[in-house]
């Protein structure tokens, strides 16, 4: 789990709701129509824009914020030197039997253990990565287009409420339930884009980002091991996918 996106979220919402708590009852901050016209407006809204099965999506691609967990830069090197010094010790044969927890890199061992050449590996581990980013921006445009809709449709509520604030003047009585949704639906709009859909968007954009560099990191491990490369110098290839910061602490050497 991303700790970092729970607590951000969790402290987002949470200092919202203290905010509320100490103004006075929450109730005041409950409104039906409100919630309908920004969460069931924002939720139709999104699946004019993109095709039923993505919008159902949206929960799921929305916890890759939170659970997703990639292996590190370091790591991946770490496993490529590994398979590198196997593959030149026993021949590329030598690495079937290998336990590799990593599905992509699983995946392009076993094809140049199937003995096809380097291009085919390179090409279908290269396809790989490119559906992955289109599902991963696919999930980002998602969060953006909820996080454009959701203030938009409390601006909608809010003109609600002022038309039938100002239609009712001489009935005092209906001012106030008037004014609630015309005030509610516009702070329900901007917590759901600006405390919610957008950070998720912008989450999932780092972890397209990540992803992909490792599959490139991947990529290059495997071609690396096919072609017999000496771990030494894979290394040195490979390194060059982690920050420079990070760069100078790691010692591969160790075991």
């Amino acid at each position: 789990m991303d700790i970092a996106t729970l607590l951000g979220m969790l402290g987002t919402l949470g200092c919202i709701a203290f905010a509320v708590l100490l103004g006075g009852s929450v109730v005041l901050f409950i409104n039906v129509p409100s919630v309908l016209i920004v969460f069931g407006g924002t939720a139709a809204v999104t699946m004019i824009k993109y095709p039923l099965s993505h919008s159902l999506a949206t929960f799921g691609i929305a916890m890759k914020a939170f659970f997703h967990k990639s292996e590190t830069p370091a790591e991946l090197i770490k496993l490529g030197i590994e398979l590198a010094t196997i593959a030149r010790r026993d021949g590329l044969l030598g690495l079937e039997g290998v336990d590799i927890n990593n599905e992509f890199l699983a995946k392009g061992i076993q094809l140049a253990v199937d003995g096809h050449d380097e291009e085919y590996v390179a090409k279908i581990l290269a396809t790989d990565i490119n559906q992955t980013i289109e599902r991963h921006d696919r999930g980002q445009h998602i969060f953006k287009g909820i996080g454009e809709a959701a203030p938009a449709m409390g601006m909608i509520g809010t003109l609600i409420g002022l038309v039938q604030m100002m239609s009712n003047m001489s009935d005092p009585k209906s001012i106030g339930p008037a004014m609630a949704v015309a005030l509610l639906t516009t702070l329900y709009g901007a917590v759901l884009a600006n405390a919610i859909a957008l950070p998720i968007a912008d989450k999932l954009a780092h972890r397209s980002a990540e992803e992909r560099n490792n599959k490139m990191l991947i990529l290059e491990a495997v071609s690396g091991v096919q072609k017999g490369m000496s771990p030494k110098v894979l290394e040195e290839m490979l390194v060059m996918y982690v920050p420079g910061n990070v760069r100078e602490k790691l010692d591969f050497s160790k075991k």
